[in-house]
């Protein structure tokens, strides 16, 4: 094989190499960052790109949602009680060039943020507020996350407190208070109750002395039900023998309390 021959494979051989060099695929979910002799030349879409050869370098950058599971941290509260809470920052990269360029690690750094100010903001926070009102706070830690990251090229969805873990003295006075408040209430329902119906009672009261018709409807009434219970036999009394017989102690008692000397 002549020199000629083997300078020409030789050749193609490097060329074969430059054009492998110079392609780059991009995938749908990337970003490509181009440097051009260590400075920013371009933001490659997703598809093949071809770059220079031994010049330009291309850096893939993932724009995916990330789900970052903070740990349990310990934390003050402003009210003095000592808690663990872990989160979930939910974040994406939208500008790969800035994630690239001006951090040397957006994932550490974001994560370190995100712990710092989930203690910043949870010990400025009391302990009733916490558990009632995450929403807010959860709005409020996005927002300083977000802040913070937005430089880096990276965008903070979504930020959820998911537990806090009380101390077991804490969880005890909090169940202990818990179940006085809903004896309280219990005890408030019966009374509202007892009262309602003393109130109705008394209206209803009212109306069978006023009408007297409606004594003797609610007495027939009874009977039904007392028929209804049992094989039981049931002789009505009608109700003017009840009104004689209050008629005769009315006049009874009348002549005693006329005739004190007979005692």
């Amino acid at each position: 094989m002549s020199n000629t021959t083997m300078l020409w494979i030789a050749v193609a051989f490097v060329a074969a190499i430059l054009v492998k060099l110079s392609w780059r695929l991009v995938q749908q979910y990337q970003g490509g960052v181009v440097l051009r002799l260590g400075r920013l030349k371009s933001v490659r879409p997703p598809g093949l790109n071809l770059i220079v050869p031994l010049i330009d370098r291309m850096y893939l950058i993932d724009t995916r949602t990330v789900t970052l599971t903070v740990e349990p941290q310990e934390v003050i509260t402003r009210d003095n009680v000592t808690i663990k809470v872990d989160a979930v920052v939910y974040f994406a990269v939208v500008d790969p060039a800035k994630a690239l360029l001006q951090v040397v690690d957006y994932m550490k750094a974001t994560t370190q943020i995100a712990l710092t100010t989930l203690r910043s903001v949870l010990g400025q926070s009391e302990l009733d507020e916490l558990l009632s009102r995450r929403d807010k706070i959860n709005s409020t830690l996005r927002q300083i996350i977000d802040e913070h990251t937005e430089p880096w090229g990276v965008k903070v969805s979504a930020v959820e407190v998911k537990d806090v873990l009380l101390p077991e003295t804490m969880q005890r006075s909090m169940a202990a208070q818990a179940e006085a408040e809903r004896e309280k209430r219990a005890k408030v329902i019966r009374a509202d109750g007892e009262y309602m119906a003393a109130e109705t009672l008394g209206r209803a009261a009212r109306i069978i002395r006023e009408e007297p018709p409606a004594l003797q409807l609610r007495y027939l009434q009874t009977l039904v039900e007392i028929s209804g219970a049992g094989n039981n036999t049931i002789i009505p009394i009608p109700m003017d023998m009840f009104q004689s017989l209050n008629g005769l102690r009315a006049k009874a008692q009348h002549e005693e309390e006329a005739t004190p000397w007979k005692r």
